[in-house]
Parts: C-alpha cells; structure tokens; sequence
C-alpha cells in the first residue's frame, strides 16, 4: 500500500480525529478510522493503527477498544479536558467582563476542538447564552499580557489612562500618562486591575485595566519592592471595595445571623464571629478600606446589619445617611 502525502502527520491526524469523533458514548471501528485518515491522505494498515492508538497516550490521550460482536471499536476515555472542566472553563470566559464578546467567543471556539464534536454542541449550548455586559476594549486581551511580562522582567510600564464621559465615550484621565511599577494583577468585581508603585511618589495605585491603552515596557526597573513583599494580595481584595481607595480600618459589624454566609462571601472563613448583644444577631471584626463603595456595600443591607465601631467611622455613616436623607426631601 503505498504512503499518503501526509503521512509524517499520522499520529496528530489520528489523535484529532479520536478526539472529534469519540467520546464516552460514541466510537469507531478500525475501518472507519481507516476512511477519515484516507480523507487526510495518510495511510494505515490495521496491523500499525493498534499500535498508533497505544501509542496517543503520549499526547495526553487514551483510547480503549471494546469489542462489537467479532470485531472491535475504539473511543477516548482519557483527555486533557473532561467535558466538565470545559464547561468550567467556557462559563468563566463569559462571566469575564474584561475579555470582548468577540474574544470570549474565539477562545470558546479554541476550548470545542478539546472535545468531540457531540459534546462541543454541550458547550455551544452555553455559548449562545449571552446578554452579559462585556468590555468593549479589544486590547485588554494583549495588555494583560504585557503586564506579567514588565512583572517577569521587573521594568516598569507607561499607559494612557482613560475615563467615560456623558457621551459614552473614553477619554484621558488628567494626567493621562501614567509611569507605574507593576506588582501584581487582580481580579475583583468582575474586572482586571493593575496594582502597582507610582513611579514618581512611591504611592500605592491600582488601575482598571480596560480602561489602559498604549501601554508600554519601560527600559526603567520597578521600585516600591518593600511596599509589596509585605502586602498580602488577597487580603488587600477582600479588603478594599470595587477596589476603591480608603483608609484601612478595622471596623466592627452586628448582623442578623442570616447574614453570616454574605459576610464570610466576602471576608473569608478566617474572620471572627461572635455572639451580638441582640438575639439572632452576630458580630465581627473586618479589615476595610472605609469608602464610599463600602459604605454603599453596607447600606444595601438594610436593617438587618449595623457599623459600631470605631466610633470615627460610625460618625461618619450616620452623617451620610442625613446627607442623603436631606438630598431627597
């Protein structure tokens, strides 16, 4: 039998052809293997194809042969991706507010060759489930990635920094060239953030990262190292809401005991509970960044929750809630 063009491809063809057509419920006979590595013009006799199908272990993939009636039929049992953690992934790639429609669906597209065809239309089940706000910064996708390269590399990065305007357009944020010492990247409130050393005065900043254009690699290294070898990272995203700035306070909170699972949502399991001085009410100490957002944060839960301390900070709402009480009479 003579050689197909292609046959130097004959494990990859064979391993994508496993992959697309077998699954947990679907096979194929050595015959139709047969067909659809002629269709790719590579040959196979049965006696090599045993061996070839053993051999895709080594590409992360595993076929197993069952025997149907006097023959044998074979399918993948073993992949890189189970369906389940692909339809992990593809839910985590929509919920994503900084990655675009069109990237999220182009990335999706990628994870559905990971799997057989019958279980990809599982997944674009849940791609068509769409109608969830999305960044509309295409570059967002390639600026994240020159970030973990400045970090890598320890240069600091210069960007333009944008905000909306009430013509629903970006415009530059005053000063629009930002020079900042990146130091790591966050993932809060459904967007990216860069935190990081303002180059100039050493302060602490964090930015939205769809909202940076033009960024660039400064032959410059970072500063602001002693800053953040002590910080901890995810306490400082517990800590600060929709990641706006504030002064770090411990603030004491009673709750109603239903509210218990918001708290610990939000703050972790390591936070300390204990009995209110009301029946069916708790009490906590949590680590904030008092501002406006965390204010806002508290206010939607009602009654069934109250600030007590510090006593600076419970001045301070309780004048909020006249403010706004006199805004709407």
């Amino acid at each position: 039998m003579p050689k197909g063009t292609n046959q130097k491809l004959k494990l990859y063809y064979l391993g994508q052809i496993m992959l697309e057509h077998t699954d947990e419920e679907h096979y194929l006979t050595l015959l139709q293997i047969q067909d659809y590595l002629e269709e790719m013009e590579v040959t196979a006799d049965r006696r090599t194809l045993y061996e070839d199908l053993n051999e895709l272990k080594h590409l992360g993939i595993t076929v197993e042969g069952e025997k149907d009636g006097r023959s044998y039929r074979y399918h993948v049992i073993e992949k890189q991706f189970e369906l389940a953690e692909l339809k992990i992934l593809v839910d985590s790639i929509q919920s994503s507010k900084f990655i675009t429609e069109r990237k999220s669906n182009a990335l999706i597209k990628k994870l559905m060759k990971c799997t057989s065809k019958y279980e990809a239309k599982q997944l674009h089940r849940q791609v068509i489930v769409q109608g969830r706000i999305k960044s509309m910064n295409e570059t967002i996708y390639y600026t994240v990635d020159q970030i973990h390269a400045a970090i890598n590399s320890n240069k600091c990065v210069r960007f333009e920094y944008y905000q909306w305007n009430t013509k629903k357009q970006l415009e530059k944020k005053n000063p629009g060239i930002r020079e900042v010492s990146p130091w790591a990247l966050t993932w809060d409130d459904e967007n990216y953030y860069l935190i990081g050393c303002d180059a100039t005065t050493l302060e602490e900043r964090h930015y939205r990262v769809d909202k940076m254009k033009n960024l660039q690699i400064m032959d410059k290294n970072r500063v602001g190292m002693k800053i953040f070898d002590s910080m901890d990272i995810a306490s400082f995203s517990k800590m600060s809401f929709g990641m706006w700035g504030g002064e770090r306070t411990k603030v004491a909170v009673e709750f109603k005991n239903e509210l218990v699972g918001v708290f610990i949502d939000r703050f972790g399991k390591d936070i300390p509970i204990f009995s209110g001085e009301n029946e069916g009410w708790s009490k906590t100490f949590v680590d904030v960044a008092v501002s406006q957002q965390f204010y806002g944060w508290i206010y939607a839960l009602g009654t069934d929750v109250k600030i007590t301390g510090p006593s600076n900070v419970v001045e301070e709402w309780k004048a909020k809630l006249k403010e706004m009480n006199r805004f709407y009479k």
